[in-house]
């Protein structure tokens, strides 16, 4: 029997052919190993362009909220599929606009996987809805990483989805059994990430001018409330070889947030754990899903109290800091939060969907509305 031939649609920007390369990485969320003599695996690319190009494809993509350009340039490979992958809805939107103005006999399956999308839906306007409404339909199964996402997947669209836990390439930061926790004077906080939803005000808040603690903060965004205290600093940490020297200076990672449904600061979290550091975040956006509140610190949002006094109760009981890392990565090994599992996930589903039948219901696009 042929293999099924997916093909993987990703965001411009992280071709596998140019993502780290010479370095035999892979792809960048992990789907290569998916890769078997049942599963053949195709990317998409990124092609080359000018800055006019560039101005017209991103100009598109800011009006549709999904990069269309770079789809329609990917379409050989798309309709060519068997089943079609997206890592989130900024491409499946776009795949399935391409997938239902081509219309053929022999269509492709659909796995759409929401992130964002959930959070912002009642801020966007009703005609957004409509359009972003019309284009789901053409999903044959969606997926989230969050029990949170996939509640107001029911809620918003009426549809069922499955959670998909995201994992860690172990490759990059292997799993450090954690030894006995002995932090710093003054003690040492990471906090790292780039995600929309970092709360970084509660987080300065906390522990500015606090000669108990020094804090480093890695971020590329703005970050509005810059603070003044010698205690913490601002500085991107950009490669791998930076943050790994990050988590390697840090007693404890904190990981701030505002309220999210799509786990938010997991990729660190998942970092944190592998390198046998204690964290402390935010209970918000099914982070439990993952590890439970005997292994990361839980803490409110928006409540920089409740944040210092953890970090301190742990600094008062370094026990309790060592029993929580390594609950913490008991949990990682128990639930196999890797990008292996991450890409077996997507091969069980793609296995369940080619086995049953197809029941789309995707209707023409009513010109009279808007």
């Amino acid at each position: 029997m042929d293999p099924v031939n997916i093909h993987v649609h990703l965001y411009y920007g992280v071709d596998p052919l140019q993502f780290r390369k010479n370095e035999n990485a892979g792809c960048l969320y992990g789907y290569h190993f998916a890769e078997s003599d049942t599963m053949a695996l195709s990317y998409s690319r990124d092609h080359p362009e000018g800055r006019l190009l560039r101005l017209v494809r991103r100009t598109l993509k800011s009006l549709l909220g999904f990069d269309f350009i770079h789809t329609y340039r990917n379409r050989a490979g798309l309709m060519s599929a068997d089943v079609i992958w997206t890592h989130t809805e900024r491409e499946y939107l776009s795949v399935a606009l391409l997938l239902l103005l081509t219309r053929r006999t022999r269509e492709p399956l659909l796995l759409a996987q929401s992130i964002w999308l959930l959070d912002i839906w009642k801020s966007l306007s009703p005609p957004k809805r409509f359009f972003y409404r019309w284009l789901l339909g053409r999903a044959d199964v969606l997926t989230t990483h969050s029990p949170d996402n996939a509640a107001l997947v029911q809620k918003y669209w009426g549809r069922e989805a499955t959670v998909v836990r995201y994992g860690l390439d172990t490759r990059d930061f292997p799993l450090t059994t954690a030894g006995d926790w002995r932090p710093h004077e003054p003690l040492r906080i990471a906090s790292i990430g780039n995600d929309r939803d970092r709360d970084w005000n509660t987080l300065i808040t906390a522990f500015e001018n606090d000669p108990r603690y020094c804090v480093r903060i890695a971020t590329r965004r703005k970050i509005w409330r810059r603070s003044k205290a010698s205690n913490v600093t601002v500085a991107p940490a950009h490669g791998l070889a930076a943050q790994r020297a990050l988590y390697e200076w840090a007693d404890v990672v904190i990981v701030s947030l505002h309220p999210n449904h799509h786990v938010s600061g997991i990729t660190v979290i998942l970092e944190a754990v592998a390198t046998g550091k204690p964290v402390v975040a935010t209970a918000t956006g099914g982070l439990e899903e993952y590890f439970s509140s005997g292994s990361i610190g839980y803490v409110p949002a928006h409540d920089p109290v409740a944040m210092r006094e953890q970090v301190a109760f742990l600094a008062r009981e370094p026990g309790v800091a060592t029993e929580q890392m390594r609950r913490a990565q008991r949990e990682f090994v128990q639930k196999d939060l890797t990008t292996r599992a991450f890409a077996n996930q997507h091969v069980m589903l793609t296995r369940s969907l080619i086995n049953r039948p197809t029941e789309r219901t995707v209707e023409p696009l009513p010109h009279s509305r808007t």
